[in-house]
């Protein structure tokens, strides 16, 4: 015997086409893909903010200055 999504059996006369009208409904997947790249966008922000929080630092910031001035120094 097939489970009701909800976990539910009918019970009622007719139940039966409406719960093929609920196993459509909750089959489609429209909007799947959106509420996808919103996570996708959320963590990207996520990730942004800590590289931000890491970036502040006096250390690492010693450490990109440094490494940027010998990248353009000529060596001669």
């Amino acid at each position: 015997m097939v489970q009701h999504p909800t976990g539910l059996r009918p019970t009622v006369r007719g139940a039966g086409r409406r719960r093929s009208a609920w196993v459509g409904v909750l089959a489609d997947d429209t909007g799947s893909a959106t509420a996808e790249y919103a996570i996708a966008t959320m963590a990207a922000v996520g990730f942004a903010g800590l590289l931000v929080v890491i970036l502040r630092g006096d250390e690492v910031r010693s450490m990109l200055t440094d490494l940027i001035h010998r990248a353009l120094t000529v060596a001669g």
